[in-house]
C-alpha cells in the first residue's frame, strides 16, 4: 500500500510505520487504516507489536520511521495530550492511573481545563450506571480490584467523546455480563461515527464485534480478514501459525493431603470502601485444583492478601497452609511453608517494572531455588532461573536483563506464572492466570497449572473468566459480597448456575444485607 492508495474514507491511516528499540524490532512496515464507524481489531501473539502500534497512534512513542494520517492529513502525535486534542482515546492493557488519587482526580488529570470535582464525580457516576461498568468516583485507586481499575480506564475514555478509540485487552478482567454491556456501547459509539481500533486475544469476542481485523506476526502484517467469517480455530492459526493446542485435563487424583484450609476466616476490610470477609470456608488438596468465580470487587482481593500474608490476620487460626496456622505469618514465612502466589495485579505485585527479569526471579524464588548463599546472591544461578523460565514459558523481550515494564503484559504474565510454577510449590494461588496472554499462551499455561497439580500440587485459581475455570477445574466455588459459596464438583456445575451464584444466590446463602461495595458491583 502506497500513501496516494490509502482509502479516502480513513480516519486514521497508517503507512510502513516502523519501530526499532535496542535488540528488538517491534513494527516493521506496518500499514492499517480504519474508517468512521469501523470496530477493527488487531490481532497478533504477544510480543507481535500490537500494543507498541497503539502506543504510537496515542503519542506515547514516536515511530522510528513511517507516516500518520489523521483525517486525510500528515501528523506528528507528539504526546497523549496532542492526541486527546485530536479526538484519540486510549484505555491501555497496563492502567495509566495514579494509585494515591481517588477515581475522579484521575479521570479530572485527562480531561481539557480543570474540572470541577463534584460535578465530575456525577458525570462518572451516570456514565458508568449507563454502560454498566459500576464505578465509585470517591475511592483511591490503590484500593481498587483490577476488575475495578479496567471499569475506570473504559469510564474515563468515554468521557473524552473520542472520535477514534483505541482499546488495549478491555474485556480482561470484566464479566461476561459487563462484556456484553461494553459491546453494546461499542457498536452505539460505531453507529455515531467512531472509530474503533480493539485488541483482544479472546477471538470469540473479535467475531462477535469486529468488522475487519489486521494480525500482526513478529512486527509484520500477516493477513486480513472479516472475523464474523472466520473461526476462532482459523483466526488462532493466522496468529500463531498452527492449531489451537487443547488442554488435557484428566480427574483430579482425589483423597490428597489439605494444603490450605480457610476455617472461618472473617477479616473486615481496611478500605472504607472495600469488602468485608465474612465466615469463609474452605479446603484444597494436594493434587486438585480448585477455582474461585465472581464479579470484581466482591472481596477477591481482600481474599487473596489474606491468604498470601500481604495482609495479616488478628487470628493465626483462620488460614491454615499445608497443615500450620499461617494467618499471623508473614508473607515470607508463607511461602516457606511451600506456598507461591501470582497476584492479579502483574506491575507492582507481581513484578517491580524497572527491574530485570533475572531480579525479579529473585523476588520469590531466592530461598527456595537456593539463589542465595551465605547471605550473598548467587548471581549465575539467579540467571539460569530466569533463563529458564524464559524458555519454558517462551517470554519474548530482551531476555533476562530486560525491565519487567519493557515486556508486553501477556510475556510479563508468562513470566510470573513460569517463576512461581517452577518453584514446584506444595500450593499454588494464582490470581487472573492468563491475562492479557495470547490464546496459544493461554493454552500453555493451563496446561502447566494442570500438569502442577498431577505432580501432587493443592491449586487455588482466582478468575472473572468462567470458560477458563471451566476448563481447567475439579471444582469451583463463587464469592459474593464478601461471602464463599461451597464449592461444586466441576463436572455437576453449569455456566448458568454459576453464573446465578455470582450475585450471591445460592443454597442456603445468608440473607445478611449485602455489604456496599460488593451491592455496587452488582449494580
Amino acid at each position: 500500500m502506497t500513501t496516494s492508495s490509502l482509502p479516502p474514507t480513513a480516519r486514521l491511516a497508517l503507512h510502513g510505520i516502523r519501530k526499532v528499540y535496542p535488540g528488538v524490532v517491534a513494527n516493521d512496515g506496518i500499514d492499517l487504516a480504519v474508517a468512521p464507524g469501523e470496530i477493527h481489531a488487531v490481532l497478533g501473539e504477544n510480543g507481535a507489536g500490537k500494543s507498541t502500534l497503539m502506543k504510537i497512534i496515542y503519542g506515547v512513542t514516536r515511530p522510528s520511521a513511517g507516516e500518520i494520517r489523521w483525517e486525510g492529513q500528515a501528523v506528528t502525535v507528539r504526546d497523549p495530550a496532542h492526541a486527546r486534542e485530536l479526538g484519540i482515546g486510549m484505555v491501555f492493557q497496563h492502567f495509566s492511573l495514579f494509585e494515591t488519587l481517588t477515581v475522579a482526580e484521575n479521570v479530572a488529570l485527562a480531561l481539557p481545563g480543570r474540572p470541577e470535582l463534584r460535578e465530575l464525580s456525577r458525570r462518572i457516576e451516570e456514565v458508568s450506571a449507563r454502560y454498566g461498568l459500576p464505578v465509585d468516583p470517591r475511592r483511591t485507586v490503590h484500593a481498587l480490584s483490577v476488575g475495578e481499575r479496567q471499569r475506570v480506564e473504559i469510564v474515563r475514555c468515554l468521557l473524552q467523546q473520542p472520535r477514534l478509540l483505541i482499546m488495549d485487552e478491555p474485556t480482561s478482567v470484566l464479566t461476561p455480563q459487563a462484556v456484553e454491556k461494553l459491546f453494546e456501547t461499542l457498536r452505539r459509539l460505531a453507529a455515531e461515527g467512531c472509530s474503533i481500533l480493539y485488541i483482544s486475544h479472546k477471538l470469540d469476542e473479535i467475531r462477535a464485534l469486529c468488522h475487519s481485523a489486521t494480525v500482526l506476526r513478529g512486527g509484520r502484517v500477516s493477513g486480513h480478514c472479516r472475523p464474523a467469517e472466520e473461526t476462532p480455530a482459523s483466526m488462532a492459526r493466522m496468529m500463531i501459525g498452527k492449531d489451537l493446542p487443547h488442554c488435557e485435563h484428566g480427574p483430579a487424583q482425589g483423597g490428597g493431603e489439605i494444603r490450605l484450609r480457610l476455617a472461618g476466616l472473617s477479616h473486615a476490610s481496611d478500605d472504607p470502601y472495600g469488602v468485608d470477609l465474612r465466615d469463609l470456608h474452605l479446603e484444597v488438596r494436594a493434587g486438585e485444583i480448585v477455582g474461585i468465580a465472581g464479579v470484581s470487587g466482591n472481596g477477591q482481593q481482600e481474599l487473596l492478601r489474606a491468604i498470601s500474608g500481604e495482609e495479616r490476620l488478628a487470628e493465626k487460626h483462620p488460614v491454615q497452609i499445608c497443615g500450620a496456622e499461617a494467618g499471623r505469618l508473614s508473607a515470607g514465612a508463607r511461602r516457606r511453608l511451600g506456598l507461591c502466589f501470582v497476584p492479579e495485579e502483574r506491575l507492582g505485585r507481581g513484578a517491580v517494572p524497572a527491574l530485570p527479569l533475572v531480579d525479579n526471579g529473585l523476588l520469590t524464588a531466592a530461598r527456595g531455588q537456593g539463589l542465595v548463599r551465605a547471605g550473598f546472591l548467587a548471581r549465575g544461578k539467579a540467571r539460569a532461573f530466569a533463563e529458564r523460565c524464559i524458555a519454558t514459558f517462551d517470554v519474548r523481550g530482551g531476555g533476562a536483563d530486560a525491565a519487567a515494564q519493557s515486556l508486553s503484559g501477556g510475556n510479563l504474565q508468562k513470566f510470573i506464572m513460569g517463576r512461581e510454577i517452577l518453584q514446584a510449590p506444595k500450593l499454588l494461588v494464582a490470581a487472573q492466570p492468563t491475562w492479557g496472554v495470547d490464546v496459544g499462551a493461554a493454552a500453555f499455561i493451563r496446561q502447566a497449572i494442570i500438569d502442577l497439580r498431577n505432580r501432587g500440587c493443592a491449586v487455588l485459581v482466582i478468575s472473572e473468566e468462567l470458560d477458563e475455570l471451566f476448563e481447567i477445574c475439579d471444582r469451583i466455588a463463587v464469592i459474593a459480597q464478601g461471602r464463599l459459596s461451597p464449592p461444586r464438583d466441576i463436572g455437576e456445575a453449569s455456566m448458568e448456575e454459576i453464573g446465578l451464584w455470582m450475585s450471591g444466590l445460592w443454597p442456603g446463602a445468608g440473607t445478611s444485607a449485602p455489604n456496599t461495595a460488593g451491592e455496587a458491583a452488582h449494580a
